[in-house]
């Protein structure tokens, strides 16, 4: 019988401190947040347990969304987020609605609003994070609407806004195709309609005569510049006063 040989290992290596954790490139960071937190939850984590319950008689919103809404933190660019009223901005840029969906019970309903903005689904069609099929993106429309309408939350469902490809800067068009932008804002119509839902009509606003962003609103053509907002944000006002029945 062969017996393995002893391995000798001196105290001193014993004592050594353990080596220190190797410091991931931004790339791996990036892939392990999302594995860890795929909806990234944490981001308005801090802001959610600050938020105090609703006043009597306070209308609070929450608009959920990606960069579109996100950019709207930007006061210094784009002026302040709707001044003097109870909404709250939860759009985190890049995200798809699946990432949406993840976070919209803490982002959402924990929040307890009265209504919600739904606006989302460029990234899905642009492929930010792997080919979705529409189909995958009007289940995740409907889900966030359905978690809403059973907390009783009124829901608006924005339709997603138009493309244009502008020089010097990367296309959009080829990746995020206007005919699949049509196609999800009619079904978002259809579905708003069937289900009693308050439909947010962005595109019809700010698409050109040949079917694509109006280049004077965009500045990369596809998130809107502060002109494109001016146009934009009263809609919303409006939908959601449509929404409360005020």
């Amino acid at each position: 019988m062969r017996f393995a040989p002893f391995l000798f290992v001196p105290l001193a290596a014993l004592a050594q401190p353990p080596a220190a954790p190797t410091v991931l490139p931004p790339a791996l960071r990036q892939a392990a947040a999302l594995i860890n937190d795929f909806g990234n939850t944490r981001r308005y984590a801090a802001e959610n347990a600050a938020v105090r319950p609703p006043a009597p008689g306070e209308q609070r919103v929450v608009l959920m969304g990606d960069s579109i809404t996100d950019n709207l933190h930007n006061a210094q660019r784009f002026g302040p987020f709707f001044p003097g009223k109870p909404y709250l901005n939860r759009g985190i840029s890049g995200q798809v609605t699946g990432q949406m969906l993840l976070r919209f019970y803490p982002d959402v309903i924990a929040l307890k609003p009265k209504a919600v903005i739904i606006f989302g689904g460029t990234n899905d069609i642009g492929g930010n994070v792997g080919p979705i099929s529409l189909e995958t993106i009007e289940n995740n429309l409907a889900a966030m609407s359905d978690m809403a309408r059973a907390n009783n939350i009124k829901v608006i469902l924005a339709a997603v806004t138009p493309v244009c490809d502008i020089p010097g800067k990367p296309p959009m068009t080829p990746g995020r195709p206007p005919e699949s932008i049509v196609a999800l804002n009619r079904w978002i119509k259809d579905y708003a309609a069937s289900h009693n839902l308050v439909f947010l009509d962005y595109y019809s606003a700010t698409v050109d005569a040949k079917g694509f962003l109006r280049a004077e609103l965009t500045e990369d053509g596809l998130h809107p510049t502060s002109k494109g907002y001016e146009i934009m944000n009263p809609l919303a006002e409006k939908a959601i006063a449509q929404a409360l029945g005020n």
